[in-house]
């Protein structure tokens, strides 16, 4: 008697193309995606060509004029700074209620004018921009921990106090068109 030959058993893969859409849809659900947050920044509205701008007058002691040339050197009232320096020297600009005559009137008026050179790196402008708001964020807790009795980031946001904090020391950064020199 001879062996009758069988062929090669058959898998059946009906159920194969559902398989691979649930895990398909599993990693899509399961997944992180990493998002950049990039700098929070208001932006100014796009201006009318056909509108003049405003001329808008400013006691120039009200302005803390910071400058970021091509070879990312830091200059603060056009005099070398360096950056570890930067968040004291803006603090003491917005913090002066017209007590130095070289800095701010008061703390309203306060103006900080960042410019940069069309040849500053990214990362130096980063740098400096993060200082700037160190010192903002700085002054507003040194005046909250005076004042309120607590740090600013403890205060109830968007709370009576917290406003009060903003108002006393508004951020006003002031960026102006990169320039060549």
């Amino acid at each position: 008697m001879g062996r009758k030959s069988r062929g090669i058993p058959e898998i059946n893969a009906g159920s194969m193309a559902d398989i691979a859409f649930l895990l398909l849809v599993f990693f899509l659900v399961t997944t992180t995606m990493d998002q950049q947050k990039g700098l929070r920044v208001q932006l100014p509205p796009y201006p009318d060509p056909n509108v003049p701008p405003p001329v808008v007058e400013q006691n120039d002691r009200n302005v803390l004029e910071v400058l970021v040339n091509s070879g990312d050197q830091l200059l603060v009232e056009r005099q070398p700074l360096r950056i570890e320096a930067l968040t004291e020297m803006t603090k003491k600009h917005i913090q002066n209620e017209g007590r130095d005559p070289n800095f701010a009137d008061s703390s309203q008026a306060a103006i900080v004018s960042l410019k940069n050179d069309r040849g500053t790196s990214v990362e130096r402008y980063v740098q400096v921009y993060n200082e700037l708001i160190r010192a903002y964020n700085e002054a507003r807790d040194e005046y909250s921990k005076k004042k309120y009795g607590r740090p600013y980031k403890d205060l109830i946001a968007k709370g009576e106090e917290q406003k009060a904090v903003k108002k006393k020391y508004p951020m006003k950064i002031s960026e102006a068109e990169p320039v060549e020199y």
